[in-house]
This record gives C-alpha cells, sequence and structure tokens, in this order.
C-alpha cells in the first residue's frame, strides 16, 4: 500500500497539474510548490477545500525557480517594512522558498491585517516569517540558522524522507494490537531519561538523557534487547535539561539519522547544553561521549513543533506537546497511538502552577487512557513553601550576607532555575525590598539561556511577556546585571571586596564556574551559599547540603583541601510539582486516565506517590524499575 501515492493522487484530483510544478513533504506537512505567480498569490480558496476532504495541513509555495534573487529580496522587504520595524537580520532558506525576518517591532514588519507580508509575497515571491528580536543576542541561535541554512537542500530532502515513512505505509507485517513501554532510564532514579514507546509497526524514544549527578551508571540502558538504534523511528525530547536531552547526540554517533521532535527553545537550549558538555569534558581532561559533529546532527533533524500543535510521526503514532509548565519550551506529550487504540500522556517534568515565568501544566485532553508522571517531588512530605515566604527568605540571607561585606553564591540550572532567581531578584528590587544597585553577576550557561529565554517571549506567561516587549521594563536587562564572560572576570569578581550576587552554574556543583566559585569562597564565613535546585544523590551539592565540611579541589596534579565555613542555606522553590500540585493535577485531568506509570523519582517517592494515587483516586498505578517493560494495550 503506497498512502504516499494515493495522497498525492486525491490531492491532484481537485487541482491542476499545470498548477502544481512538485509535491513535498516537510515530516507529516505536505508542501504544493508552484511556478505559476498567479496561483500562488489567489489560490482562490482550492487549497483550503483540499486540506478541508483529505484531513492533512498543506502548504503552497513559490517553486524556488521563480522566486527573486536573495541581494534583490532583501533590499525590497527592507523597504516595504520600513525603517522603524528595525530589521536586524534575515534568514533565506532557498530550497523551501521561505525567508526568516527578524525586527524589533513585529506589528510594524508586519503591517495592518498583514498588508507588509502580502507586499512582500507579491513583489518577491517568498514566503515571509516574521519573528521578534532576541532583547539579549544568542550565538547559539545564530549558530543553528546558520546550521540550517547551510544544510537547507539535505534538510528538504530529510524531511520528505521523514514524510515517506509517516504516509508510505507500513513496515512490519501487523498480526495483533499492542503497546509496550520499555522504562531505559528514569524508573525509581532523578535522571537519564529514555523511555521506549513500542507497537508492532514503531519504535518511539521519549527524551534521551543522562545522570545529572554522574553516578556509576550515567547513561540509559540502551543495550536493552527491545531497543535497537536501526529501528529507531523518531525521538521526542520533552525539554532541554540534560537529564532528558543530554544522551541524544551519542544517537546520531552511532548511526541514527531520523527526526528528534521538540519545540524551538528546546532544541536551541539543548544545542547549547550539548556543547557545553563537551566543553567541560574537555576542560576536566577527559574525552567527550560525542562531538560538535554529532550536535550539528540533531540540529538537522530536528522537526520542531508549537504547543498544541498535532503532527504523525509513524504510521500509527501521533504526538501533540503540551505546556508542561517546567522550563522554557518543556512540553507534556500527549501520544495518540493506531486509529483510537490508546492515548498516552507522557508529563516529564511538570509544574502545576503558576511561576514567575511560566503558567501551569495544561490538564485537558482530548482522550487519556495511561498517565506517565513524574515523582521528584512525590514522597509525602514534599510540599514547598509559598513563594511569598521564599521571598523574605531569601531577602534576608542577601541583606545579612551583605551587611556582614560577604558574597552570595548561588549555583544554578542555567535553564529554568537561573532565569526564575532573576526574575525573583527584579522583583525583590522593584519593590524596594532590595536595593537597585546590589550587583549581581551571571556566568556560565545562565547568560546564554537567558537570551534564549528573550528570544521565545510566547513561550512565557503573560506578566513577564510583557515585560520584555518593553524594553525599560525587562526584568533580564536591569542595569546592575553584569555578565561574567572570561576566566580572567572570573578572577576580578572573586578578588574583589565588595559584597555581590552571584549566579552561576552548575546548580548541584557538578562542574561548571560554580565549583571555582566554591573553591574562592567557601572558607570565609562572611560568604553564604544559596542551594535553589534539586540537589541529586551523590552530587558536590547534595554533599554539602548535608553537611559536609571540607571539599578537596584539584591544583594541578595535588589535591587542595578547603573547609566549608560560609553560610548554606536552601530556597525551596522548584520548577517541579511538589506533592500537593501533583495530586492536585491528577484530580484535574480530564479525562482521568486507567492507569499512571510514575517514573522521575528515588524509589521511596515513586512508590509513595503511586500508593496515595491508588488510593485516592481509585486509579491502577505502577512504579516501574529500568528495564521492566510494561504492556498497557
Amino acid at each position: 500500500m503506497n498512502v504516499l501515492s494515493e495522497i498525492i493522487d486525491e490531492i491532484m484530483k481537485h487541482l491542476s497539474k499545470e498548477d502544481v510544478s512538485d509535491v513535498a513533504f516537510e515530516g507529516a506537512n505536505i508542501v504544493l510548490y508552484t511556478k505559476k505567480k498567479k496561483f500562488f498569490l489567489e489560490d482562490q480558496g482550492r487549497i483550503r477545500e483540499v486540506v478541508n476532504l483529505i484531513k492533512k495541513r498543506i502548504e503552497l509555495r513559490p517553486d524556488p525557480k521563480i522566486i527573486m534573487d536573495e541581494d534583490e529580496a532583501e533590499e525590497r522587504i527592507k523597504a516595504i517594512i520600513g525603517k522603524e520595524a528595525a530589521v536586524s537580520q534575515m534568514f533565506f532558506e532557498h530550497e523551501r522558498s521561505i525567508v526568516t525576518i527578524e525586527v524589533e517591532k513585529p506589528g510594524i514588519a508586519i503591517g495592518k491585517r498583514g498588508e507588509n507580508l502580502q507586499q512582500i509575497k507579491e513583489e518577491t515571491l517568498w514566503v515571509p516569517v516574521v519573528k521578534r528580536t532576541p532583547a539579549i543576542r544568542s550565538e547559539i541561535i545564530e549558530s543553528i540558522r546558520a546550521v540550517l541554512y547551510e544544510n537547507s537542500d539535505y534538510r528538504r530532502k530529510f524531511l520528505h524522507k521523514t514524510g515517506e515513512r509517516i504516509y508510505n505505509g507500513w513496515l512490519r507485517q501487523k498480526k495483533e494490537e499492542w503497546i509496550r513501554i520499555t522504562y531505559l532510564g528514569s524508573a525509581r532514579q532523578v535522571g537519564r531519561s529514555a523511555i521506549l514507546i513500542q507497537t508492532p509497526e514503531s519504535r518511539v524514544l521519549l527524551d534521551c538523557g543522562l545522570d545529572p549527578s554522574g553516578g556509576p551508571n550515567p547513561y540509559p540502558f540502551l543495550e536493552a534487547p527491545e531497543f535497537r538504534i536501526n529501528e529507531l523511528d523518531a525521538v521526542i525530547v520533552s525539554h532541554a535539561h540534560l537529564d532528558h536531552s543530554g544522551f541524544v547526540p551519542y544517537l546520531y554517533k552511532f548511526g541514527y539519522r531520523g527526526p528528534v521532535y521538540c519545540t524551538a527553545p528546546t532544541r536551541d537550549i539543548m544545542s547549547l547544553l550539548h556543547l557545553d558538555t563537551v566543553k567541560i569534558a574537555r576542560n576536566e581532561g577527559q574525552e567527550p561521549i560525542y562531538t560538535s559533529d554529532e550536535i550539528k546532527e540533531v540540529v538537522k533533524h530536528t522537526v520542531t513543533l508549537d504547543f498544541e500543535e498535532v503532527t504523525d510521526v509513524t504510521p500509527d503514532v501521533r504526538i501533540t506537546f503540551h505546556n508542561s509548565g517546567h522550563i522554557l519550551g518543556s512540553a507534556m506529550v500527549h501520544i495518540h497511538i493506531g486509529n483510537g487504540l490508546h492515548n498516552i500522556l507522557y508529563t516529564a517534568d511538570l509544574k502545576y502552577a503558576k511561576t514567575q515565568l511560566l503558567s501551569p501544566a495544561a490538564t485537558q485532553f482530548p482522550r487519556l487512557e495511561t498517565l506517565m508522571i513524574e515523582a521528584t517531588y512525590g514522597g509525602r512530605d514534599n510540599v514547598l513553601p509559598p513563594y511569598k515566604e521564599q521571598d523574605e527568605f531569601l531577602v534576608d540571607l542577601i541583606l545579612r550576607t551583605i551587611k556582614r561585606g560577604g558574597k552570595v553564591l548561588i549555583p544554578t540550572l542555567g535553564s529554568g532555575r537561573g532565569q526564575e532567581i532573576i526574575v525573583m531578584l527584579e522583583e525583590l528590587i522593584r519593590k524596594k525590598k532590595l536595593k537597585e544597585d546590589i550587583p549581581i553577576y551571571i556566568d556560565g550557561m545562565v547568560w546564554d539561556i537567558t537570551a534564549i529565554y528573550t528570544a521565545y517571549p510566547e513561550f512565557l506567561n503573560s506578566t513577564v511577556r510583557s515585560q520584555i516587549f518593553h524594553k525599560d521594563n525587562n526584568p533580564f536587562l536591569m542595569p546592575n546585571i553584569h555578565r561574567v564572560g572570561s576566566q580572567k572576570e572570573r578572577q576580578e569578581l572573586i578578588e574583589e571586596g565588595a559584597p555581590c550576587i552571584i549566579l552561576a552554574t552548575s546548580g548541584m556543583l557538578v562542574g561548571g564556574p560554580s565549583v571555582q566559585y566554591l573553591r574562592e569562597l567557601a572558607d570565609n564565613p562572611d560568604n553564604s551559599l544559596i542551594f535553589s535546585c534539586y540537589q541529586a544523590e551523590g552530587s558536590l551539592g547534595k554533599m554539602i547540603k548535608d553537611g559536609l565540611s571540607e571539599v578537596n579541589f584539584k591544583n594541578g596534579s595535588k589535591m587542595h583541601t578547603v573547609p566549608v565555613k560560609l553560610e548554606v542555606a536552601k530556597i525551596e522553590i522548584s520548577g517541579h510539582a511538589d506533592r500537593r500540585e501533583l495530586m492536585n493535577f491528577v484530580k484535574r485531568l480530564n479525562p482521568k486516565p486507567r492507569k499512571v506509570l510514575i517514573n522521575h523519582g528515588e524509589q521511596s517517592r515513586c512508590l509513595d506517590l503511586a500508593r496515595s494515587i491508588h488510593q485516592q483516586f481509585r486509579i491502577e498505578t505502577l512504579a516501574p524499575r529500568n528495564l521492566d517493560a510494561i504492556r498497557v494495550r
């Protein structure tokens, strides 16, 4: 059965062959190319009619042979949208006839009722896409766009091949319908998330991460008999944190060339964290598990989706991303299998409360039979205090440290927690609880990822989005925020006697500049160390939080012991749902699941949450172990 040919034949029944020069697939999306300018500009509703008939997403674009020369088009586009829109960059994807126009004022660039976009189409025949210029320049976004631009022809062929797999029928003989979920990581542990979903036809991997604590078994169990990389159809990455994405480039190192599905912010942050992983390994004299070449392969093969956008990923698996409220671009994955056979919701990491940055996780779905939910804070006693209480605690500790002339070190996750702390500090300054001239230094991934946050305001909650749209109110551009961009600047900051706040990665004190600051600041009781995120078992952060009194650091070939005399504290804020939020999330889910699988939590917390969900909601629950295979249908 050649479904692809059938779809094309059905489309061409309603359109003239003279109007359509080529039919291509971009994943599950169908793209029609035309050499006729009039048809491109005035299809008279015929494309919409075909969409309504075949129930597939179809886009009409001009054939690359008829579009205006790029240099000429750039000048014409600038003239059409005017100087007031403030064009910063343009990116032309010739093979796809798309031009991305980056401007400071998108509303002006688009024009009233989209009149500027229509004029660009009419005069240049390029398909314009307008994006807002990030408030902070992001080198990683520019690098990703360069990779996509340089590989535009490859991307078109890859996306078409992906579409062929989705539509061209079944590779395997389907004797019966079944669904199996195998845990290759994250079962009764926090870290190395990797879950394989199998049907008779499909092999889909949900996340592929590392153990963030750097324990003895940091990688997923890809040697499991169920997992064969040459059979893998798709990888779906819920969000960019390394315990969910850090092992994805390794798949490409060993030959995987299929798609990775994620949101655009996840792609960008994930790439940055991957490059940092390579950099840290080399700085520590270790051979990285993958290189920048494999990271580029991930970018080349990534298919980005928006929230609520439905797409097929194999002939019998369809996915939709929903906001999870955890970090920028983080998604819960709704998985529809077969022709209504079964529906799974994989929450990955979720937050069921409005935070400084994000809206709470979604709870409304069309259908739901199996829920896969995290248990990072799933224990009965894992209830976080109110934000207001944490604000007061943070203010008191900062003021106390500054009064005694010390520095406040806040080790933080580069993505999510770092930005949450910045917005938290900005609000405290705005409310006059902290002085506006207190220096805040940002080191490591925090700054680079903050730049990405400013590039995707549509993924943030309405309050922060509104602030970012107005430069004078942008919380990430406070005049007292300073970037630490080199080892020399880092050393100068350490040696400088003035009190300040330092935000640096990593949040668990496992590599990164936060460890360097700790080494220099730990023996001074005037300083403070404030943990702001989960501290995994085995991490240096967890050991210090539990009372470690001295730390051994490498100094060349020798070890150097530093006593821990600074004040140690933890603010209880989290991008994860606490116990109360997790139970409320399950309660508010509509429809109610029939089965709940618990993962991504310490063993006791997984078991406790499973027990409580079963008792309160009378739902079948299970807390699998790694390498367990669960048949859900």
